[in-house]
């Protein structure tokens, strides 16, 4: 099942506090690990305001994804007319292997 454009919704929890969870939607699964990445890299400046070039590893966005509460994906399936749960491993297959894309 190609991953191209299949809506997808992001949901996280950024803290044990229930009040932390939101999503965010994304036109297609490399958007959303896009997104995701995006996330991370505007913790990463927060935290190192006056680093200027920040760079990190996969490992790095690993246990950003860890460190969540929660993190899961719902991926639109055409052929069902429904989403599809994904959890937070996958998520990070999916970072890793668009990572990869845009290293080639």
């Amino acid at each position: 099942m190609a991953n191209n454009n299949r809506h997808t919704i992001i949901l996280i929890q950024t803290s044990q506090n229930r009040a932390t969870r939101t999503f965010k939607d994304y036109n297609t699964v490399s958007l959303a690990m896009d997104g995701i990445c995006a996330m991370y890299e505007r913790k990463l400046k927060e935290l190192n305001p006056a680093v200027r070039n920040l760079s990190y590893d996969i490992t790095d966005l690993y246990n950003f994804i860890d460190g969540l509460a929660d993190m899961s994906a719902l991926v639109y399936d055409s052929s069902i007319l429904a989403y599809l749960p994904f959890d937070r491993e996958w998520i990070k297959q999916q970072t890793f292997q668009h990572l990869k894309k845009l290293a080639h």
